[in-house]
């Protein structure tokens, strides 16, 4: 099973990302290890706001690619589940 991810950082950026291990990367996101992202070690205090599974990778890393498409609205009214704002963006 796949995880595609959402971090909020305490400067309110969003962080997007996609992993078979969702406890084990989130940890190497807040702990800034050496398998961390450029993004996250450059921010503090990551908490994870948003969460879909998959079953296969492929799936995961085009919804990855979508939701970076997507406006700062957008991504909100999904972490949100304001669907109906969502459509409307």
């Amino acid at each position: 099973m796949y995880y595609l991810y959402i971090l909020r950082s305490l400067d309110n950026n969003l962080y997007i990302g996609q992993t078979n291990n969702l406890e084990k990367r989130i940890k190497e996101h807040i702990e800034h290890l050496s398998k961390g992202s450029k993004f996250t070690k450059e921010h503090i205090g990551f908490k994870l706001v948003y969460k879909e599974l998959f079953e296969k990778r492929i799936e995961a890393m085009r919804r990855e690619k979508q939701l970076k498409g997507w406006t700062r609205a957008k991504k909100e009214a999904l972490i949100t589940n304001n669907f109906d704002l969502l459509k409307r963006l």
